[in-house]
């Protein structure tokens, strides 16, 4: 596979700049990687060989290999400006450590699940899909590029020391289960773990016993009992991961809807606000640039290995379950409320919930009327 050619080393650097940013890196081939992207020579004397050390909350899988694949592309990309130094989920510190660590410098980037900082901040709960919210990878591309949702998410978390780049998608999650989920109903009395957050009090709502669990401990979780029902992300990452050692089981939406409770999971590049302010204007539209492509390639590359996933499943003789339309109608009224509830924590909360809901009450989606809120008031 080709690179794409490397500007002359004579070409204006602010008007390549410029140029990159409204064109986007190109793509090269149907099979490109992480590491295929283009590869513009920034480099510039002020900033030579600034490192950053970056943990994602992939624990293994294909998803921390595309991870580690994109940042070894970095330096060359620009030319040894800027290096990123991968590590995986625990490797440096817990995943639930990993605001502390980027916001106190232990590291300068985090690669996490953005959903994990609801208890911190009530509004990220709305930075990644949360329960019949928004559906599909361009929707949310739409929000946060086009309807404000980026700059919101930016002053969020520059409040607490770290800018945050831009939002990665992977795919939906799915639930992988000891025993069949055939409806709702199924839920009530299993122990399952959930990413917190709106996801875990929708289905305490629906009667099931919730906990909190980072993905690396889901595996002995489900080994020894302490869980019999666990959500996490596709096939082909919770494969990798042995879930079908474990469970019988996975449980999904109806066809073309895998997951009502997060289908557009989303993770994020969250950078200590010393060592973005460190980069020069030009390597920061250089990483955010970069972030958004990445982003593109991270999801297809994931739905990717689900196709071959799922043919390991069915040989490890696993059996899909789907939930019916009415499982959709049970959820969505077990839903709606708590959208409105955690909106309603804060004003940040509701002000992008508000984006959201006009947006999904727009004729462009339809997916609420406003006879499904009538009852519901939004605290602005």
């Amino acid at each position: 596979m080709a690179d794409t050619k490397q500007p002359k080393s004579g070409i204006d650097r602010r008007n390549f700049f410029k140029t990159a940013a409204i064109t986007g890196a190109a793509f090269v081939g149907a099979g490109a990687t992480a590491g295929g992207l283009a590869k513009p020579w920034i480099r510039t004397a002020a900033a030579a060989g600034t490192n950053w050390k970056i943990q994602t909350s992939w624990p293994g899988g294909v998803g921390l290999q595309i991870f580690k694949d994109w940042c070894g592309s970095i330096a060359e990309k620009t030319g040894g400006e800027l290096s990123l130094e991968p590590f995986g989920a625990k490797d440096v510190v817990g995943d639930f450590q990993l605001f502390d660590a980027v916001k106190n410098g232990v590291l300068q980037a985090m690669n996490p699940f953005t959903l994990y900082w609801a208890g911190r901040i009530p509004a990220s709960v709305f930075l990644s899909s949360y329960p019949l919210g928004l559906r599909n990878p361009h929707e949310w591309d739409v929000f946060y590029y086009s309807l404000g949702g980026l700059e919101k998410a930016r002053a969020l978390f520059a409040e607490q020391g770290m800018h945050y780049v831009g939002p990665i998608h992977h795919g939906p999650n799915i639930i992988h289960s000891k025993v069949p989920i055939q409806s709702i109903d199924d839920f009530r009395g299993r122990k399952m773990r959930l990413p917190g957050g709106m996801v875990a009090e929708v289905f305490q709502a629906a009667g099931a016993k919730t906990t909190l669990l980072p993905g690396s401990e889901i595996f002995p979780a489900l080994e020894k009992g302490t869980i019999d029902v666990a959500d996490y992300v596709g096939p082909a990452i919770n494969y990798a991961l042995g879930f079908h050692q474990v469970t019988k089981y996975i449980s999904m939406g109806p066809p073309g809807f895998m997951s009502l409770y997060q289908p557009v999971d989303l993770m994020d590049l969250t950078v200590g606000m010393d060592a973005w302010n460190a980069l020069s204007p030009q390597m920061k539209q250089f990483v955010e640039m970069e972030v958004h492509v990445y982003s593109d390639m991270h999801h297809a590359a994931i739905q990717k290995a689900d196709q071959e996933a799922w043919k390991k499943f069915d040989e490890a003789g696993t059996i899909v379950t789907r939930l019916g339309e009415s499982d959709v109608e049970k959820f969505t009224e077990l839903a709606i409320p708590r959208w409105y509830a955690w909106a309603n924590k804060d004003k940040h909360a509701a002000e992008i919930f508000k984006i959201q809901l006009d947006y999904m009450m727009s004729g462009s989606l339809g997916y609420v009327t406003p006879g499904m809120v009538k009852d519901q008031k939004l605290d602005l």
